[in-house]
């Protein structure tokens, strides 16, 4: 699988300098924790699973997960199993079928070894579970768990840790829980892919919800937690994890609030109506906000429940040319020694030290994402994706 791997190749060739790369699930941890993207989540009861999971990695989703936890209702749980491993044995027995990394969020840890047992063969099919209200003394039987069920499948298994807890909300427990979380993700350093924020509930412990034209960073409490997140388990110096950023609860909002330099882009002034609909229905103006300012703070990915959210979160994570300009210039080999340096754009410092941790971050990016030639911009990249029949309503999801 690769990022924008459902654009034609001709059409990729013109919308890159640098293609992504290909991957699978058995690539390095390292690259998959980087190439995640838009994370879609999925009801484990879906009629139609199956299909739904082949259809959505045919319109450019990589990574998915299966939930048995807050998506569905309590009673719901052993059908939801049921139907979950009926579906995945399914696609296991498709020929050629092609799935993005599929996860399974699980509500306890006794579900981990179940289902990987139950699953049998098919359990090939997994790249790992997502492990809910994650603390250090609530996360570790679930660790252990997938240790014990990766062991019995003899399939590489990774953990995904949803940080939502409340105790890391409060402030009087955020930095003991902080310190619990990391010290078990770090005994189980090499299973853990990336760590997930939950942001809807730490809303709800303050019946707090963000409208369509906020984002998460304008609510101050959550954008406290983010940060205190960021500062103690996604530092730079080899101890951080992957962290990814929250979920965006709209589908769509009305054209007034799409941003108006993306409506008078002369990309939009030559495509048909349709095409620029297409583009207003799915570039959401808070959405795109947010995406920015995750990647700004360090996050990389994205939760999503929507499939119309996926292009977004892909077309504003691939390097513009200018970014990877700077960062190979950065680390360009004999220039351990630091000094300053004129961007090759003429328009910023590029100080070799300071900003090496930035310019190794954007190269891996880099490589999953692609680089974009100079004259692509998001709106290029959107359009491309939305024109390769790539169309998503609400009934997708």
């Amino acid at each position: 699988m690769r990022h924008f791997g459902h654009i034609a190749p001709e059409v990729r060739r013109r919308l890159f300098h640098q293609e992504p790369c290909a991957f699978t699930a058995d690539s390095p941890a390292r690259l998959l924790s980087a190439a995640l993207g838009a994370t879609l989540y999925s009801p484990a009861t879906r009629p139609n699973l199956a299909d739904d999971v082949l259809k959505q990695a045919a319109r450019g989703v990589v990574s998915m997960v299966l939930c048995l936890e807050d998506s569905i209702g309590d009673a719901d749980v052993p059908a939801g199993e049921e139907n979950l491993v009926r579906h995945l044995t399914d696609l296991a027995a498709r020929p050629g079928a092609r799935v993005p990394l599929l996860f399974i969020r699980v509500r306890t840890p006794g579900q981990i070894p179940d289902l990987t047992a139950r699953l049998g063969p098919a359990a090939h099919l997994l790249s790992g579970f997502v492990l809910p209200k994650f603390t250090g003394e609530r996360g570790l039987p679930f660790l252990e768990a997938l240790a014990g069920a990766e062991a019995a499948s003899g399939r590489r298994l990774f953990a995904m840790p949803v940080l939502e807890s409340p105790d890391l909300l409060y402030q009087e427990t955020r930095v003991p829980t902080l310190e619990g979380i990391f010290r078990a993700v770090d005994k189980y350093r090499d299973r853990v892919l990336a760590l997930r924020l939950g942001v809807t509930d730490f809303c709800s412990s303050y019946g707090l919800r963000r409208a369509s034209d906020m984002t998460a960073y304008d609510i101050q409490i959550v954008a406290s937690v983010i940060a205190d997140v960021v500062n103690v388990l996604g530092r730079a110096d080899g101890t951080g994890f992957t962290v990814t950023g929250p979920v965006w609860e709209y589908f769509r909002v009305q054209e007034r609030m799409f941003k108006p330099q993306l409506r008078q882009s002369p990309f939009l002034e030559v495509k048909a109506a349709a095409l620029r609909q297409r583009l207003i229905d799915h570039a959401m103006d808070g959405l795109l906000r947010e995406i920015s300012l995750d990647q700004a703070n360090g996050l990389l990915g994205k939760t999503c429940i929507h499939p119309s959210h996926v292009l977004p979160v892909h077309a504003l994570s691939v390097v513009s040319h200018e970014e990877y300009c700077d960062a190979r210039d950065i680390l360009r080999p004999g220039r351990d020694g630091g000094g300053v340096l004129r961007s090759a754009y003429t328009n910023k410092m590029n100080e070799v030290k300071p900003h090496r941790a930035w310019a190794e971050r954007t190269l891996l990016r880099a490589e999953v994402f692609g680089v974009a030639n100079e004259d692509i911009g998001f709106v290029e990249l959107l359009g491309a994706g939305l024109t390769d029949g790539t169309d998503r309503t609400a009934g997708d999801a």
